[in-house]
């Protein structure tokens, strides 16, 4: 009995890569379009309704990071993939930390963007060539660094997030510090100021909160 094709879900894109997407889904016999152009308003009622095993983002399109935890937690059946440019490594790493499958960027090589699909839908991440080896210096989130990194971001004090993740304040201080260290900020100001690439940015001191 053959396997069935692995359904793939295409989020808002600028026409030609919108087309080239459409394409490479389509020319794979494993894989089915199950939905095309979606714009972010509409991607979690896509998400739900059609229940793609892989949806392929426009990380542009998305308000920041914690937009990507919201939906690998709310849609768990669906790995996403992110295309994105000028993302630093601690970008990426935050991104797949948050639950990203992948980080491609615009020029990825179609076999790649293939290849990071198939290995998304078997719920396995994808670190792209371009950023392994500087991830390998500045290195990854743990799961609780992610987590407290979105209450960082939700501008919860250190005394919240301590009570709802069951851990010591000096304990998040120190996942604080190892957050800004990975995440090349300095203070936690700068985590809740985000470019449109989703680079942080701004400057001030330390809040140890």
């Amino acid at each position: 009995m053959a396997a069935k094709p692995v359904t793939v879900a295409v989020g808002e894109f600028e026409d030609l890569v919108e087309r080239g997407l459409r394409g490479l889904i389509e020319d794979d016999p494993n894989l089915e379009l199950v939905a095309c152009g979606a714009p972010a308003a509409q991607l979690r009622k896509v998400l739900r309704s059609r229940r793609p095993r892989v949806a392929i983002l426009d990380h542009r399109s998305l308000p920041g990071p914690v937009a990507v935890r919201e939906l690998a937690e709310g849609h768990s059946g669906t790995g996403i993939v992110l295309v994105a440019d000028g993302l630093s490594s601690a970008e990426c790493a935050q991104l797949l930390a948050f639950g990203a499958a992948a980080c491609l960027s615009r020029s990825t090589q179609s076999r790649d963007v293939i290849n990071a699909v198939h290995l998304a839908a078997r719920g396995m991440q994808l670190t792209p060539r371009e950023f392994a080896r500087e991830q390998a210096d500045s290195g990854t989130l743990t799961q609780r660094e992610a987590e407290v990194l979105a209450e960082l971001q939700r501008r919860r004090a250190n005394a919240q997030i301590a009570s709802d993740l069951h851990i010591s304040v000096e304990t998040v201080r120190t996942h604080a510090r190892n957050i800004y260290r990975k995440l090349g900020v300095s203070s936690r100001r700068e985590l809740l100021v985000v470019r449109p690439q989703g680079q942080p940015t701004g400057s001030g001191p330390v809040d140890g909160g």
